[in-house]
């Protein structure tokens, strides 16, 4: 009997109660969710901003790396000119045998030390074309910034704007999944006949085209921005930010009066400052300077030190053809000059065109298209909940809204891509990076 009951309460600690086996399975259930939840939260794609996306686009962007060391092979054209020429030490021995006298023979050497030294203008010319090409070096990075600086916003902003299109196609699509369960309800009751549903089903299957088209180029668009920047930014990842459209440009004469300063004529300057440089040191190498020479020259009975100097000659080589190579040079960049000019001058007036008809685009969407398609929608949805317009004029109603709306949005984006055009032609920030 007792053996029984030692049994019993043996069986009764190892059995757990209903408690606990209620605590464990959930448990057990909050792991699988946590699990579940886990790989979410580590594939969450990072958030970048327009300021972030700059950053990381001037650190790693080649482009940058490759005028920074032309920058610095121009920096090390200046030491070389600053530099002097080397001196030169001649040693020359051998045998003397006289011609009258003894026969023996006896040695004799020549030591000597030459160095050449330039004219003041020569070395003044040298130095002027590694400043020049110092310059020129400058400006080519000043326009790869400014022209990096414009391609980044442009792309991000582009991906803003497709962003928003896709969240207009993902609206319309689950609008249009709803609306086509409810026709195909009315249908199966009845109320209305099948070619509601049909029609239903199309304009269900184009939403669902354009949301997968929208994704698509959400993609692309993501592609282009990180092809800017490199592997710096993950494949998969978001942008937060918006079109800054409370921004305006000034007259098109306040333009055109800042474009002796751009880069790109700074960059034309520069290369004619380097061929006038290099006329004057063609000019100047006529006669580049002379040469020190000093030495001493020992026979068997005699020892002699002499000094000397050695000037060139231009007789037979005057550099007719080098200087009327450099002539020619600074002639070119004079013309090329003048058609950077007229090229600017174009140019902007064509974007400062774009960017009227982007705003005068955007005035017509705000101040009445998109306000009519709307009211147009709400009457067609109205008149289709009392029966009186069929699911047609509904629908037709809602595409021509939707149409309306992604109108709008390329609209907002072609305002702003022509101030970044006018911003990279005069190379000012005329949006400001936050």
């Amino acid at each position: 009997m007792n053996r029984k009951k030692q049994t019993y309460q043996l069986n009764a600690v190892r059995q757990p109660s209903k408690q606990a086996i209620i605590g464990m399975y959930f448990a057990l259930l909050l792991m699988v969710l946590a699990f579940s939840l886990m790989p979410h939260i580590v594939r969450a794609a990072p958030q970048y901003n327009l300021q972030q996306v700059m950053d990381l686009a001037f650190e790693k962007n080649p482009v940058l790396g490759i005028v920074k060391a032309q920058e610095e092979a121009a920096q090390a054209t200046l030491t070389t000119a600053r530099s002097y020429y080397n001196p030169e030490v001649e040693m020359l021995a051998g045998p003397s045998r006289y011609r009258s006298g003894p026969s023996d023979a006896r040695s004799n050497y020549f030591v000597g030390i030459s160095q050449p030294l330039e004219f003041g203008d020569v070395r003044s010319a040298r130095r002027e074309i590694a400043e020049s090409n110092i310059n020129l070096a400058e400006s080519n990075t000043a326009i790869s910034r400014v022209d990096l600086t414009t391609r980044v916003k442009s792309a991000f902003f582009n991906v803003v704007q497709r962003q928003a299109i896709l969240e207009i196609s993902l609206a319309d699509r689950q609008l249009l999944n709803q609306i086509r369960d409810r026709v195909k309800l009315r249908v199966d009751v009845g109320e209305a006949p099948k070619y509601e549903l049909i029609k239903a089903d199309t304009e269900a299957l184009a939403a669902e085209r354009d949301y997968q088209a929208a994704l698509v180029r959400v993609n692309e668009a993501k592609a282009l921005l990180r092809g800017l920047i490199g592997a710096a930014i993950p494949a998969d990842f978001e942008l937060t930010g918006e079109l800054p459209m409370q921004q305006t440009l000034p007259v098109l004469t306040t333009l055109q009066n800042k474009l002796a300063d751009s880069p790109s004529i700074q960059q034309v300057k520069k290369i004619g400052e380097v061929a006038e440089a290099r006329l004057k040191l063609e000019e100047s190498l006529r006669v580049p300077g002379f040469t020190l020479k000093a030495g001493v020259d020992t026979d068997p009975d005699v020892s002699m030190l002499r000094l000397g100097l050695a000037i060139p000659l231009p007789l037979w080589n005057k550099r007719e053809g080098q200087i009327a190579e450099a002539n020619a040079y600074v002639r070119q960049s004079r013309s090329v000059l003048s058609e950077r000019e007229l090229l600017l001058n174009r140019d902007l007036e064509a974007a400062y065109q774009r960017y009227l008809i982007a705003q005068g685009q955007l005035d017509a969407f705000e101040n009445g298209l998109l306000k009519q398609a709307e009211a147009s929608l709400k009457v067609a949805e109205a008149a289709y909940r009392f029966g009186e317009r069929g699911i047609l004029e509904y629908l037709d109603a809602q595409r021509v809204y939707r149409g309306v709306r992604r109108d709008y949005l390329t609209a907002r984006y072609d305002y702003v891509n022509a101030m970044l055009e006018v911003e990279r032609l005069l190379g000012t920030e005329l949006i400001a990076v936050k």
